[in-house]
Parts: structure tokens; sequence; C-alpha cells
């Protein structure tokens, strides 16, 4: 069991990361945090924003009553700010936001007026600070990411197949696509530690096919590890059957049907994942309580399937599903950019 005390590597962890987002002495840095925040995270945030002689305060808020049927796990949508417009105001005047929020920003109702008054905030996942301090970003990896987010902006169509028998066609003509490195130098963006990420947002109707999740592929939501497989067949966006007979089936199928709600089973985001130094086999070390699985939809060549909101096919949800497939081929109009799990090309 690992101890949640101050060490100071994670102090410097925290800085090294903060330094890559261009913190800069005398900046005003705000750390928003809620009740039920990881307290170390939000003390870490404080002690290396100090060491770099940055000016922090905090913003703390009561984590909101549960209004949902089931418990909510990894969106990366928080509703702590509930739409305080004086929250909404201090977060945007601040030239840096560490967002030490239970669920994150990333997807938050408030993020669009946040970002307009031009902070860059800096969403970091509700992790133990080990596995933070294991995947701090590496600067490598962002022309990387960027050219996965080109390739993804100019295609027209994702190809998803795999031995297990997925066999998806996915539209990706004119989809919102983005990505991140695990850390932002610009004002008015938001990004996640960890990070590592190629994905985008299909318009309506976008989806058809197959998706068969096989042993040790990931339920995020449940931060579980696949022990038999599931087969969802896909139809203009929608899960339409899961088929399988062991428990990781079931589950998902009474996650699904707890939400009452038809949007909870389309498409969110699809994309694969980039960093080296994430593990797909990291959960396995941490008790569910130490982490998030961020650094899950991020390890290197892994298909992410996410089911749940869809600002751009006009779907609202708080159902969400996020499924990093291993041993998967991604090809974008023909062009391979994972084989078998393997990153190809410019972005390997």
């Amino acid at each position: 069991m690992l101890q949640e005390r101050i060490e100071g590597k994670w102090i410097d962890a925290f800085a090294e990361v903060f330094r890559l987002c261009e913190v800069k002495p005398d900046e005003p840095c705000a750390i928003l945090s809620e009740t039920q925040s990881r307290p170390i995270n939000v003390q870490l945030a404080e002690l290396a924003l100090l060491s770099l002689g940055a000016k922090p305060f905090h913003i703390v808020l009561p984590t909101p009553r549960q209004t949902a049927p089931v418990p909510i796990r990894s969106t990366g949508a928080s509703d702590a700010i509930g739409g305080l417009e004086p929250v909404i105001g201090a977060l945007g005047q601040a030239g840096f936001v560490a967002d030490c929020t239970v669920e994150g920003l990333l997807h938050a109702a408030e993020l669009p007026k946040i970002l307009k008054g031009g902070a860059r905030v800096l969403m970091i996942s509700n992790e133990h600070p080990e596995l933070l301090e294991r995947v701090i970003p590496d600067p490598a990896l962002e022309p990387k990411v960027k050219t996965g987010i080109k390739m993804l902006r100019d295609a027209r169509e994702m190809r998803v197949t795999s031995e297990a028998g997925t066999d998806l066609t996915i539209n990706v003509e004119d989809a919102p696509a983005g990505g991140g490195w695990g850390y932002t130098k610009r004002a008015g963006t938001i990004t996640h530690w960890p990070g590592g990420l190629c994905l985008c947002f299909p318009k309506a109707g976008s989806v058809n096919g197959t998706l068969v999740m096989d042993r040790g592929d990931l339920n995020l939501t449940f931060k579980r590890y696949l022990e038999s497989p599931i087969r969802l067949a896909i139809e203009n966006d929608f899960v339409t059957s899961i088929e399988g007979d062991g428990t990781d089936a079931e589950l998902m199928r009474s996650y699904f049907a707890a939400w009452g709600d038809q949007e909870a089973y389309a498409v969110s985001h699809v994309g694969w994942g980039m960093n080296p130094r994430a593990r797909w086999d990291g959960i396995t070390f941490y008790d569910r309580g130490q982490q998030n699985g961020t650094e899950q939809r991020a390890f290197a060549g892994n298909f992410l399937y996410s089911t749940g909101a869809n600002e751009v096919a006009g779907r609202h949800t708080l159902g969400h599903f996020d499924l990093p497939l291993r041993n998967c081929t991604v090809s974008l109009d023909n062009r391979v950019v994972v084989e078998n799990g393997v990153l190809q090309g410019e972005l390997a």
C-alpha cells in the first residue's frame, strides 16, 4: 500500500510539469479543488508553484450531491463549479489553472468560459502521485501527437480491425480532432496529465460495425481488465447488442441500462494512444482508489473507443465508458497508423 505523504521528488515532478506549461515567477495561478479531491495532489501543486516563484491561490468547492442512478467515474466532466460565475471569472483571470477536481474540467460545462478568459488549464488526473511521477510528459511526444492530430483532421474514414473480430468503419470527415501530450503553453487551452492521445468526435450517424473487446482489454469506468470477450454491435453510432457470457458483459449491460438513456449507448469519441511511458498493465499495481485510469487511455498503440456525451453529434448524457483495446489495426483512408497495437511511421 503506497502512502500519500509529501515527498520532495513529487514536488519536483509537479514543478517539472508546471515548467513545461511555462509557469512564470509572480504569475497568478489558481489551484482548483473540491472537498473530495485527493489532498496530496492539491498540496503538491501549491508547493511546486511556490518553488517556481508563482503566486498560487486556492479555490475549493464542496463536492456536489450525487444525482445519477449509479456511480460516475472517469468522465472528465466535473460538475463541482456548478455554474458559479465568480469561480469561472477567477479561473479565467488566472494565468494558469492546476485542476485538481475529482473528474476534471476537460468536458465541464464551464470550460469554454474559463478558456475564453485566457487561462491555460492543466487537468491533473486523480491519480496517486507515484503514477504521475512515472508519466511526466516528454517534450519529444508533442510533435508526434500533433502529427497524429493532423492526420485525423485530413482523413475522411477511419477503419479499425482486429484478429479478435473488431471491424469498425467510422466517418471522420470534418470531425473535430484534438489530443494532448501532457502540458500546454498556450493561453485558452487545456490538457491533462498523464497525456498522449489523438482523438476525434464523429458527427451523428458516423460509426458502424462490430467492436470486440478481448481478454486483457480494459473497461476504465470499472477499472477492470476483461476476463471474457464482449462483442458490441454498433449501428449508426449506437450499441445495439452486447454479447458475452461472462461477468464483464453482464456488468456492461447493467451499467448501460441503469441510465435509462439511449444516448448513453452512443459513441462519444474515438482515437488511439501515443504515450510510450504509459502502461497497459499499470492498473495491476494500484488499488482502485489510487488511480483514475488516465494512463491506460494513453498507452501507445491502443484503440480508444468511448461512449456517452458528444456535443458534435448533439448528444448529452452522464453515462460514459472509456474502452482501450489492444492489438487493433487503425487505418485512415487506407493509411495504417496503428498495426496490431503498434504505432507506425511518424507516430512511432
